[in-house]
């Protein structure tokens, strides 16, 4: 019993000590969106912070992509935050750079919509390989911000970007 609770206590505090503090990423729209696309992009092969991605989300949150099918329909998907996870470990083989070019926000209340204009690259400072815009649904609690729903439309599905979405 007299080693019980020293190795109880070493092993809260390495638990603990394990525990990333995310809370800078959900202060403000602007820290919630950046830890958006900086915690997907990276080099091939290299980890992603999936529990900080989780953070952001609320627990209903969804992540919707459309795109036009080899036969040209537009569909989309619905994805919970854990299926994307998976989607993007699964078929992301390549680097995956992406970031914001151009925002647009309103805001009311608790809810807030971000228009926020992206372009993709495989490698850091490689071509761009895509363009397009997510619309981005938060929620603040008053304390943090949380994200409900990324819905968004690439480029490559048809839809030239706008002049006034890349200003």
């Amino acid at each position: 019993m007299k080693y019980f609770i020293p190795l109880l206590l070493i092993a809260t505090l390495s638990a603990s000590a394990q525990t990333k503090d995310y809370s800078k990423d959900v202060a403000s729209v602007d820290a919630t969106i950046a830890a958006l696309y900086d915690v997907i992009s990276g080099d091939p092969g290299a980890p992603r912070d999936w529990d900080r991605f989780r953070y952001l989300f609320q627990p209903e949150a969804q992540l919707l992509p459309t795109r036009k099918t080899p036969e040209g329909t537009l569909n989309m998907r619905a994805m919970k935050p854990e299926e994307y996870i998976q989607f993007f470990s699964t078929r992301i083989t390549t680097g995956f750079f992406e970031r914001e070019l151009y925002r647009t926000t309103e805001q009311y209340g608790t809810i807030v919509h971000v228009f926020s204009t992206y372009e993709t690259k495989e490698k850091k400072d490689g071509p761009v390989t895509n363009r397009g815009i997510n619309s981005i649904q938060l929620f603040f609690d008053g304390k943090r911000y949380s994200i409900v729903n990324v819905f968004w439309c690439a480029e490559s599905a048809g839809f030239p970007l706008p002049d006034k979405y890349l200003k």
